[in-house]
């Protein structure tokens, strides 16, 4: 449910970067449907109502922050250990990358030829 209310979330901000500073449940619909998707009138309706009063510019900023404040990325690695063996993974990803331009140049075709 939260992703569907992200939909009609992120058609309003396209409204509000395009210059309309209070986008109606009008606009927001013809957003939504103009890329064929059906619009739910009540999730239009409770996301305008959430909204109502709030300045987005502020909203952003105060999400911002909250983000800066979430660890990303996951746990360290317990030792040396767990940096060797994400040494050694990426090593290996970068030569299977390496074996895999190697193929395309074998064939005679490249990405970019």
């Amino acid at each position: 449910m939260a992703d569907a209310m992200g939909f009609y979330l992120a058609a309003y901000l396209l409204l509000v970067s395009g210059g309309n500073t209070a986008p109606s449940a009008d606009d927001i619909k013809n957003v939504i449907s103009s890329v064929g998707v059906e619009v739910d009138e009540e999730r239009v309706a409770s996301l305008l109502k959430e909204l109502e009063g709030k300045d987005v510019q502020e909203l952003i900023a105060e999400g911002t922050e909250k983000l800066a404040s979430v660890p990303s990325g996951g746990a360290a690695p317990a030792a040396a250990g767990g940096a060797a063996a994400a040494g050694g993974e990426a090593a290996a990803a970068e030569e299977k990358e390496e074996e895999k331009e190697e193929s395309d140049e074998d064939m005679g075709m490249g990405l970019f030829d």
